[in-house]
């Protein structure tokens, strides 16, 4: 008998998603309030709501084609591509409006991304085409509050920040980041040396060493993130965006 692959054994979900166990039964009621449960005309889904939650997730996850992920769930790759179509928008986060308290702390740092279209890239630093992804987080919960639109991968954080917007997705708050961001008044930089090569003081110097290990938090968000395969997979120049949703054989 063929084994595929299903939510209804738990010890499936934390190795095909990275998620817990309760992370994605709560992402399975989310999709069920939005309509998921809801059929085509004239036809009926082959796999419970769960399993195709998994499915897609596992599609993100691995950026595993759809011809190979329909055959991890037992399903032809035209049904698998139905799910992915027909649920995907309802993974989507819903925006939300925040109003953070003069005693939040965020922090921002750039990333970039590699992708197909050229009409949004450039070459960069990592010898490929990329964009520049600006992710604001909150310092204290390590969840992303913002991303910028992505701009050409060789514009600098500096600019990045501006251009992408970023710049306006944090009003009321802090914001820290790295010394590259330098001529965004608003956001905390550590100290630099002085131009006579001189030592600083040992207050400023302890607070670049807590600045730094604070700052830190937002590369291991981008590790996480990252970890998302689609993420990372170049971008389609006909679909107009990311290979979310596109049909991938």
């Amino acid at each position: 008998m063929e084994q595929v692959i299903g939510a209804d054994r738990d010890e499936w979900v934390p190795v095909f998603t990275g998620l817990s166990v309760r992370q994605f039964r709560r992402l399975v009621r989310v999709v069920a309030g939005r309509g998921g449960e809801q059929t085509g005309t004239g036809w009926r889904w082959s796999l419970p709501l769960a399993d195709r939650v998994l499915l897609i997730v596992v599609y993100y996850r691995t950026n595993l084609t759809l011809r190979q992920v329909a055959l991890l769930f037992g399903v032809s790759k035209s049904a698998a591509h139905r799910v992915v179509d027909h649920l995907a928008p309802l993974l989507a986060l819903a925006p939300a409006a925040r109003r953070h308290s003069p005693d939040t702390v965020l922090i921002v740092d750039g990333t970039l991304v590699p992708v197909h279209d050229r009409t949004v890239t450039a070459s960069s630093k990592n010898y490929r085409y990329s964009v520049n992804m600006q992710v604001v987080i909150d310092a204290n919960t390590w969840l992303a509050v913002a991303v910028g639109r992505p701009v050409p991968g060789n514009h600098n954080d500096c600019t990045a920040f501006r251009d992408s917007g970023a710049n306006t997705a944090f009003r009321g708050a802090h914001v820290m980041a790295y010394g590259g961001y330098r001529g965004n008044r608003q956001v905390i930089m550590p100290y630099r040396r002085p131009r006579d090569s001189g030592e600083l003081p040992a207050w400023q110097d302890q607070l670049n060493t807590v600045h730094k290990r604070v700052r830190a938090r937002v590369e291991h968000v981008f590790a996480r993130m990252k970890w998302w395969n689609t993420l990372i997979e170049l971008e389609r120049p006909e679909a107009g965006q990311g290979c979310l949703g596109t049909s991938r054989c």
